[in-house]
Parts: structure tokens; C-alpha cells; sequence
């Protein structure tokens, strides 16, 4: 049994999503960041970054969504979510986890919370996150026009996913994601998986279901 420490539509969403595709037994821990509880002592206590996702695997509480995702697929290697180790599609896989983790989801830090280190620099850093984005979302979009349907090729894997959640985050941006065709058709085929509504229902999220 897992317990998934989460806030809604937040970076646990990868994590929650690895879970159900996985259809290990878990149960969930809402935080509710806008009271202040993942600064709670009783949060601090498991997560001392006083962030989400946390997750207790095996009695012990592990954080990092892209390193728990990755873990889980590791644990459960019968779902099919990664690549095995040695096998061909793995550096592909490994490459594209690593470049969804860091160098897009870091610029969605910048363009949410573009006051956290230069306030009066606050305009200049996420007008630099969006293009950034955006530049990202082109990359995938070729790739995926070349290489797809999906990330790795034919094959689901966990790199759609995480994907997904991006995905999600830029709903509201000047060009979201699914305004690449490629992109766009990715996340018709990933939204179209019973754990898609799953996800939203269990995290009570309304908007892009």
C-alpha cells in the first residue's frame, strides 16, 4: 500500500497517474497548500521542503515527483511504463524523462511564480519562461510528428504522462500545448485512458478534463 501526499493538479499528478496505470493499492492525503498545511508540523515532519508530491513507499517517505514516477515504474515493471533496463527504448526513455523534468517543468516554476527571486524582474522572467515553453512544445511536437504517436514511438510509457501534466499547466498559457497538432493529438489519445478520469475525480479537478 502507497499513501500519496497531494495537493490537486499539482506535480503529484504524474505520480497519482503512474499509480492507477499501475493499479497498485494506494490512498491519498489531500495538502491543502492555501491553509498552509504542507507547512504544518505534521507535513514537515515526512517532507521537511514542506512540498508535493511526498510518497511512503515501504514505511518511509520519498519525494521528487519525476524520481517517484520513475521508482513505481521500476517496482512494477509488469505495466509496461518504462522501458526495461538494457533494452533499446531505454535511453530514449531516460532522455526524455530527464528533459521534461529539467528544463520544461522548471520554466513553469518561473512563469507561475515569476516574483521568487527578482520581483522587480518579475515581467522580463515570464516572458523568458513562456518562450521557453513554448520552445519546448515545438520540440516535442516535432518529435512527435517524426517519432510518435506517442513519446516513445508505438509504445505508452510514463514519459506521456508526465507530458500530461505539463500539458495540463499550460491550459491557460497564450499557446498551450495542445496548440502543436502533434501534441494535441498525444493528449486526445492519453485524456481517452480510464485513468485520466480517474485522476481528475480522485483530485477533484474541473478544469481540462
Amino acid at each position: 500500500m502507497y499513501t500519496l501526499y497531494y495537493s490537486p493538479g499539482s506535480a503529484n499528478l504524474v505520480v497519482h497517474l503512474a499509480l492507477l496505470e499501475i493499479g497498485a493499492p494506494h490512498q491519498l492525503e489531500r495538502v491543502d497548500i492555501s491553509k498552509g498545511e504542507n507547512r504544518s508540523a505534521q507535513y514537515l515532519a515526512i517532507n521537511p521542503s514542506g512540498i508535493v508530491p511526498t510518497l511512503i513507499v515501504d514505511g518511509q517517505p520519498h519525494t521528487e515527483a519525476a524520481a517517484l514516477a520513475m521508482l513505481l515504474a521500476e517496482r512494477h515493471p509488469a505495466a509496461g511504463l518504462a522501458p526495461a533496463p538494457g533494452s533499446a527504448g531505454r535511453a530514449d526513455y531516460l532522455q526524455w524523462m530527464f528533459y521534461l523534468a529539467n528544463t520544461l517543468q522548471p520554466l513553469f516554476r518561473q512563469w507561475f511564480f515569476p516574483t521568487d527571486h527578482l520581483p522587480a524582474a518579475a515581467d522580463t522572467i515570464k516572458e523568458a519562461a513562456r518562450i521557453g515553453i513554448e520552445k519546448c512544445w515545438a520540440k516535442l511536437d516535432a518529435h512527435l510528428a517524426a517519432h510518435g504517436p506517442h513519446v516513445l514511438g508505438d509504445t505508452f510509457s510514463l514519459a506521456d504522462l508526465y507530458a500530461l501534466m505539463l500539458m495540463r499547466w499550460s491550459r491557460n498559457m497564450p499557446r498551450p500545448a495542445t496548440g502543436w497538432p502533434a501534441i494535441a493529438a498525444l493528449a486526445t489519445r492519453l485524456k481517452a485512458r480510464p485513468s485520466w478520469p480517474r485522476v481528475n475525480a480522485a483530485e477533484e479537478l474541473t478544469e481540462w478534463p
